[in-house]
C-alpha cells in the first residue's frame, strides 16, 4: 500500500467539493465520502467511484481488517436500503443496493492532515494534482411536510398493538418530499459544514444520490471485534438534556433496543462475548439530544459480512421489538417505502475493516431531482401522539430549515 502526506487541504466539505469538480472536469464518476467519525479519521473521500446497482446479498464484501489499522487505503463504498415496502406497495425509487470499489482514498486524520492512500501502490492520479478550492454551489430544496393524519393513524395503531401485546416498541416513520434545484453534493457539503454529524455519508451515480447526515453507528467490524451504538431517546437541542435520563419513555425505549441489538449480535457472536460497555449516554446531534448506548461482541473471522448483516439488518433502532412482528406491522402502518432511509451506508476496507451508519437524517435524491427525507421515532406504551409528531419535526429541522435559511430560493411548507 502507498501512503503520501498531502498536508493541510482544508476542511472536508471543501475538499469534497474540489474533488467533485475535478472529477467532473476529467469526465469521471463522482466521488464518495464519509465525514465525521469514521475509521478514527475526520473524513474518507474516494476520488471517483462508479456506484452501480448490486444484489443486496453482495454489499460490503468482507475481508477482516485490522483493529489497529492506521490507514484505510480504499475499499467498497455503498448503501443498502431498508428492505420492506410501504402500504402503498410502490416500487423502490432508487436501486435497493448499490456500491463500487475505489483503490484509493483521500483521508483526513484526527489532527486535520490529509493523506493519499492507495491499496495498489499507485500514485495520486494526475487529475487530482491540483485541487482547486471550490465554494458551495447554489442549490435550493423545496420541501413538502408529511401528512400529520397519516402519522397519527400509524402511531395510534402502534399503541393499540402494544396494548394487545403484539409488540413492545416500534419505530413509526413518515417523510418529507421535495425537489432540488442544483447539485446534491452542494446540499450535502453545506449541511455537513453547518451541522457536523458524526456519521455523514455521500454517494452518487446515474441513479441519483444519497446524502446522509446520520449521527448513528450501525456496525463497526475490525478483526473479530464488532460494535453497534443504537440511538433511542430524543429531545430538541433547546431542551435540558437531563430530561432524557428522567424520561421513563426514553429510557425504556433505549433499553429495549439495546436488548434487541444484543440478541441480533448474539446470533453470530462467540458465546459469552456480547457486552454493553456504555448504557444511556446523553449525546448532542444536529438539532437534538439523544440517548446512545453501545453493544460490543466478538465475531469469528470466518463469519462473512453477509452473515453478520443477515443477523442484524435492518438496524434494531429503526424497527422494533420483537423485530419480525414489528416489521410486519410497520408495512401496514407506513404508507410509503422508506428506501435508503433506515438502511445503511458505509465502507468495507480490506485494511481497516467495515463501518456502517444507520441511514437516518438521510435524503434520497432521484435522477429527476426528486428528494425524500424520512423521519420517525420509537413508540412505547408511554408515547404521546402529538409529542411523537413534534419529535419528527425536530429531527428534520436541521435539514429542512437549513435548506430554507441558506438558500434564498428555497421554500418549506414544514412549519
Amino acid at each position: 500500500m502507498r501512503i503520501d502526506r498531502l498536508g493541510d487541504l482544508g476542511d472536508a466539505p471543501g475538499v469534497l467539493r474540489a474533488v467533485a469538480a475535478a472529477a467532473t472536469r476529467a469526465g469521471l464518476p463522482p466521488p464518495a465520502a464519509l465525514i465525521g467519525e469514521w475509521f478514527g479519521s475526520r473524513a474518507i473521500i474516494a476520488p471517483s467511484v462508479s456506484v452501480a446497482s448490486v444484489s443486496p446479498h453482495a454489499v460490503f464484501p468482507w475481508t477482516p481488517g485490522d483493529a489497529d489499522a492506521a490507514a484505510v487505503g480504499g475499499g467498497w463504498f455503498g448503501y443498502l436500503c431498508y428492505p420492506d415496502p410501504g402500504a402503498d406497495g410502490a416500487p423502490p425509487r432508487i436501486p435497493v443496493a448499490a456500491g463500487g470499489w475505489s483503490d484509493c482514498v483521500l483521508r483526513q486524520d484526527g489532527d486535520g492532515t490529509w493523506w493519499f492512500e492507495s491499496l495498489s501502490g499507485a500514485a495520486l492520479p494526475a487529475w487530482l494534482d491540483t485541487l482547486i478550492p471550490t465554494a458551495s454551489g447554489s442549490y435550493a430544496v423545496t420541501w413538502v411536510a408529511p401528512d400529520r393524519d397519516d402519522h397519527r393513524r400509524g402511531v395510534l395503531a402502534c399503541l393499540e398493538a402494544i396494548a394487545a401485546g403484539e409488540v413492545y416498541q416500534a419505530c413509526v416513520c413518515t417523510r418529507f418530499t421535495g425537489r432540488i434545484e442544483g447539485e446534491p453534493v452542494d446540499f450535502f457539503t453545506d449541511a455537513v459544514a453547518r451541522t457536523a454529524p458524526a456519521r455523514a455519508a455521500y454517494l452518487a451515480g446515474e441513479w441519483g444520490a444519497v446524502a446522509s447526515l446520520s449521527p448513528e453507528l450501525f456496525l463497526r467490524r475490525a478483526g473479530t471485534a464488532v460494535a453497534s451504538s443504537p440511538i433511542k431517546g430524543t429531545l430538541p437541542s433547546s431542551a435540558d438534556p437531563a430530561g432524557l435520563l428522567a424520561s421513563v419513555k426514553d429510557v425504556a425505549e433505549n433499553v429495549m433496543i439495546v436488548d434487541l441489538v444484543r440478541n441480533d449480535l448474539g446470533r453470530v457472536a462467540t458465546t459469552g462475548s456480547v457486552t454493553v460497555p456504555e448504557l444511556l449516554a446523553v449525546r448532542p446531534a444536529p438539532g437534538v439530544w439523544h440517548l446512545v448506548s453501545t453493544v460490543t461482541a466478538e465475531v469469528p473471522d470466518h463469519v462473512p459480512m453477509d452473515a453478520l448483516l443477515d443477523a442484524t439488518f435492518p438496524p434494531a433502532s429503526v424497527t422494533g421489538t420483537p423485530k419480525g412482528r414489528a416489521r410486519q406491522l410497520l408495512r401496514q402502518w407506513e404508507p410509503a417505502r422508506r428506501g435508503v432511509y433506515c438502511g445503511t451506508i458505509g465502507l468495507a476496507s480490506p485494511v481497516a475493516g467495515c463501518e456502517l451508519n444507520v441511514a437516518i437524517r438521510t435524503v434520497e435524491f432521484g435522477a429527476d431531482g426528486s428528494a425524500v427525507l424520512g423521519v420517525g421515532g420509537g413508540i412505547t406504551a408511554d408515547s404521546d401522539v402529538d409529542a411523537e409528531w413534534d419529535e419528527c419535526l425536530h429531527k428534520a429541522s436541521s435539514i429542512v430549515a437549513s435548506s430554507e435559511h441558506r438558500q434564498s430560493r428555497a421554500r418549506s411548507t414544514a412549519s
